[in-house]
This record gives C-alpha cells, sequence and structure tokens, in this order.
C-alpha cells in the first residue's frame, strides 16, 4: 500500500461565494508538494468589516508550507479567483499561470504591487499543459461571464482530477469558448477520480440561458426609448457589455464607456484578442454635443458601489453627463445578496429624478454565468466522475449539489473550508481539519480577522467613543477636574444638562473619593473611571460607550 495522498483543501470559497483558495497536494502525509486553485477576495460590508477594503481567506496553512508550493493556477480573472494573488505574492513567491486574458488583468494587479509581472505565465488551452512536481495541469475551456475561463484538468499519480472553475453550459457566448461537449466527453473518457464543481445556482430549476439570447430583447428595449439610455453590468462581463453596445448601435446611438472597471475590461479583452468586433465608442467629452436621444452609456456600478458611475450619476453628474426627465436606466444584472439596499438608493435616486428604470425582474435582460441544477447534472453525466465535491457555494448549496450527487449513484463529499478530503484509493476521507479564517486589507495593512481591529470599530460605531483626561501630581493628587470628549454620542442626556458635564461632574466625584492607594494604581484608576463613565452614560443616554482613559503624572 502507498503511503503517499492526494489531498483536496479549500482554504476559501466552500461554504461561501466568494474569496475563492483551493489547494491540492500529493506525497506523503504532512510532506506533500502542493498546487493552489485561485486566490480570491471577498467585499465588506458596514455591519461585520466597517473601514475594511478587502477581505482574503487567511493562507497561514499555505505559508507555512511555502516552500512545498509548485505553483498558482488561476481558472478566470473575476476579483473573487485573481484578486488577492498580488496581496499574498510576497508571503508565497510561487510562479503564476493563467490564460491570456486572465494574465492581463494579473499582471496589471502585479504591477500596482510592485511586484514582478513576469511572476505570471501565459499558458494557452487544453491539451497544453503546465508541469509542477507531481501534478500535470492543463486549461479546459469554459463558457462563463468572463472571457476566456477554464476548468482545471490536474493529472495526478492517483488519477485525474477536473476542477470546475465558475461555468456555465453556453453553445452561443458571444465572447469567449463556448461549452464543448464533446471535448468534456473526450477528457473524462479515461475516467475521472473527482470533480470538484460550482455549486451557485445548484437551486435553479431549468436549464441556463444563453448570452446570445439577450441581445433581441435588449434591442427593443432601447429601441422605443425616447431619452438617452444608461445600462450597468458587471465590467468584466465582457460579452454582456458587448451585446449592450451592439443594442445601442443597432438603434443608431453612440457609445459611451463610463468608469475605470469598464474601461479596464475592454482594453484586456482587445489587447488579448479575445474582442475584435466591438463596435466604436465615444468619449464622454464628445458625448456633450450629441442629442440625448442618440446616446448609451454603459457605466459600472450594477451592485450599487457607492463610487462607481451608476451611483454618481444618480447623485448629480459624472464626467460631465447626467439623467434627466424622460431617460432610461438598466440594470442588465443580477443583485448579488447584500447589496440590495446600495442598489435600491440608486433607483429611488433616479426614480426622484424622473428617469425610468428597469431592472431583470422579468428575466429578459440578464442571464447568470453560473449552471444551474438541470446544467449541473448534464456536466456530472458527461464526466461521470468516481467523487463528486462541491465548492463555490453556500452550506446549502454545497449540501443540495451532494443530493444530486447520491441521486446519480456517485459519492459525494461535502466539504467546507477547512476539511482536507484524501482522494486516495477508492473511498475518500476526511483527513484531518485546518483552522482557516478571514484576513482584513485594511488600508494599505493586512490584519487578521481576531486581531481586534474590526471588532473595535464595530463597538465604537455601536456605542460611541468617550475619551477622559485626568492629570496627578508629584504627590498622586488630581491637578484640576477630569475632562471629557465624546464622539458618536448625543449632547444632552435625560436630565437635560450637557452630557459632557454630567460625566466631568461624576468623575470629579470618583475622584474625590478614591484613596491614595488607588491613586497610586494605573490599573485601578483606568478601571474606576471607565467604570464611572459607563454607568453614568447609561443613566444619562441608555447606552454604555467605549471608554479610553488618559493619565499623565507629573513628576
Amino acid at each position: 500500500m502507498s503511503n503517499e495522498r492526494l489531498i483536496y483543501l479549500p482554504l476559501g470559497g466552500a461554504g461561501e461565494i466568494g474569496m475563492n483558495a483551493y489547494v491540492y497536494g500529493y506525497g506523503r502525509p504532512g510532506k506533500e508538494r502542493l498546487i493552489v486553485v485561485d486566490l480570491g477576495i471577498a467585499f465588506p460590508d458596514m455591519d461585520t468589516s466597517p473601514g475594511v477594503d478587502v477581505i482574503m481567506p487567511d493562507i497561514a496553512w499555505l505559508v507555512e508550507r511555502r516552500d512545498r508550493i509548485e505553483a498558482v493556477f488561476i481558472t478566470h480573472a473575476h476579483e473573487d479567483h485573481v484578486g488577492a494573488i498580488a496581496h499574498t505574492y510576497d508571503q508565497l513567491k510561487a510562479p503564476i499561470y493563467a490564460r491570456a486574458f486572465t494574465s492581463n488583468i494579473a499582471r496589471r494587479k502585479m504591477a500596482e504591487h510592485g511586484h514582478p509581472e513576469d511572476a505570471v505565465t501565459t499558458v494557452s488551452a487544453w491539451p497544453e499543459k503546465v508541469a509542477a512536481g507531481p501534478f500535470s495541469v492543463g486549461f479546459l475551456p469554459i463558457s462563463h461571464s468572463i472571457p476566456e475561463s477554464s476548468s482545471l484538468i490536474i493529472d495526478t499519480p492517483e488519477g485525474r482530477v477536473i476542477h470546475s472553475g465558475d461555468f456555465k453550459l453556453d453553445e452561443t457566448p458571444l465572447v469567449g469558448e463556448p461549452f464543448d461537449p464533446d471535448l468534456w466527453a473526450e477528457v473524462s473518457k479515461g475516467g475521472v477520480k473527482a470533480l470538484i464543481c460550482d455549486s451557485t445556482n445548484v437551486f435553479s430549476p431549468k436549464p441556463g440561458r444563453s448570452e446570445a439570447s439577450l441581445g433581441p430583447e435588449i434591442t427593443k428595449l432601447v429601441q422605443k426609448a425616447k431619452g438617452m439610455v444608461v445600462a450597468t453590468t458587471f465590467a468584466s462581463n465582457v460579452a454582456r457589455v458587448k451585446t449592450l453596445a451592439e443594442a445601442g448601435e443597432r438603434a443608431g446611438r453612440s457609445i459611451v464607456l463610463m468608469g475605470r472597471a469598464m474601461k479596464r475590461m475592454i482594453e484586456a479583452a482587445v489587447e488579448t484578442g479575445v474582442l475584435t468586433d466591438f463596435p466604436p465608442t465615444v468619449a464622454p467629452e464628445d458625448a456633450k454635443s450629441i442629442p440625448r436621444e442618440n446616446l448609451m452609456l454603459l457605466v459600472t456600478g450594477s451592485q450599487g458601489e457607492r463610487r462607481a458611475a451608476s451611483a454618481q450619476l444618480s447623485r448629480g453628474k459624472y464626467q460631465g453627463m447626467e439623467m434627466k426627465e424622460g431617460d432610461l436606466f438598466l440594470f442588465s444584472s443580477k443583485t448579488i445578496p447584500g447589496n440590495e439596499k446600495g442598489v435600491i438608493r440608486i433607483m429611488n435616486a433616479f426614480s426622484e429624478q424622473g428617469v425610468d428604470v428597469v431592472d431583470d425582474s422579468d428575466g429578459l435582460y440578464h442571464v447568470s454565468g453560473h449552471a444551474n441544477g438541470p446544467d449541473l447534472e448534464r456536466l456530472t453525466s458527461i464526466v461521470k466522475p468516481q467523487v463528486l465535491i462541491p465548492m463555490h457555494g453556500e452550506h446549502r448549496h454545497l449540501r443540495e449539489h451532494v443530493k444530486i450527487a447520491n441521486r446519480n449513484g456517485m459519492a459525494g463529499v461535502l466539504a467546507v473550508n477547512g476539511m482536507m478530503v484524501d482522494l486516495s484509493g477508492n473511498q475518500p476521507t476526511i483527513a484531518e481539519y485546518i483552522d482557516t479564517g478571514r484576513t482584513y486589507l485594511d488600508g494599505s495593512v493586512q490584519i487578521g480577522q481576531m486581531d481586534g481591529v474590526v471588532r473595535d470599530r464595530i463597538r465604537m460605531a455601536l456605542n460611541g467613543h468617550v475619551v477622559v483626561t485626568v492629570i496627578l501630581d508629584d504627590e498622586d493628587e488630581p491637578l484640576g477636574e477630569p475632562w471629557c470628549e465624546i464622539k458618536g454620542l448625543p449632547e444632552i442626556g435625560s436630565s437635560k444638562a450637557s452630557l459632557v458635564d454630567v460625566l466631568e461632574a461624576d468623575l470629579g466625584q470618583w475622584l474625590a473619593r478614591a484613596g491614595a492607594k488607588t491613586l497610586r494604581d494605573d490599573d485601578k484608576l483606568h478601571e474606576g473611571l471607565k467604570r464611572t463613565v459607563r454607568n453614568s452614560a447609561l443613566e444619562e443616554i441608555g447606552r454604555k460607550p467605549e471608554v479610553t482613559i488618559v493619565v499623565s503624572r507629573l513628576s
């Protein structure tokens, strides 16, 4: 019996949507050579991570084993798959492989952070392979909502593993390669040990629709519009941006791209040859001289991002353009759960301007980039893996996907972040559990989820903050009265007096009663002053604020 094993370990993206990071390893337990698939980010929210710029998987387990990492492979250029490569490069220093479009985006990220762009190597589609220690890895084209998405064929001494990446089964995707069932059958005919598979849309009961189905409906909508038309979608969905632009062109409108991400993605698609016939565009400054009814703006901000073009237009002007009564605004996108408030805020702001807002509630103007339930069953029936392991989904998605596997007579393993699966032999097992978590990029510094920085920020946001300053003379006696500064608290409490005055009076009384032993002991002094502030504030305003005590001793 071999003493080597094949392992699969999700560090992010399994049990959540976003922040993807998956590890495969082969070798003796604890000595495996490793490859990493995707290093992505998630985005913060004010409730759980205020002030944070992006959220990344905790890669401490990988960093401890960096000398065993052969390579990092990126399946596609969405932020939740490629967004962390530059943030983690200093810690891992592993070569990065991706296809041309993804490499273009990845190199831009590396350059922005001062890392060598040649750390990213461009790989052609299957059948080209990359040798990485005991692994041989190839990029198998699959359709998705961004160009050149790929599944990975990972050949190992234990057999072939297929990592699906994000995908849909679209045979007419307009941009990028169509799904090729014959190619998938060909790469699967020798047997597939495990299919690690996207689970995002497992609950959607109908087969997914093609990107090509949208053009006629969007064209009809634009042709009927009387004023200026503005449309937003994910900037990375180059096929959708092209669909929208072509609809505008057919309606006799000039196309304007607005928003840095939109321009960057189209540039990358043109540079890498995946986009060859995009309609001509007009610069925003030149658009001002074109009649409104002859304009179509394609803008960023489909998820309600406050600084994106959509939000800025909803608040007034953006790059000299503004919406007016009778204009049309189209959301050609799905709102990601958690982003509803921002999107609705924009919709209402446009409504107040007299703008007609159209979203995808009737299903005419957007199709998902992920495979629905029947599509997942179709792919599984083509691949016929020994084992199916769902990923890229919340726990409920993974669990439902395992049920599909079991219904189709194959083993399914529900593996969430931190669960290491041993794929050796004929029966997968959970080998061990790894501590996983999140790392926050907070300004220019990376902090741990449990470091307390964000927790303290949340507590200050919820409770307000009081700074107390006390001066003691060289005999440890109070010099004057203590004074307070408040932030995020009402100025007047229930006694109708100034909150600061009440706090300072109570602190003064406490200090007057404090014994010499307490006044000499910083810990006891801090504890008593803090307790006094919190109790007084609770009585005055019904809340206990966060308190900072500053004691200055004159010697």
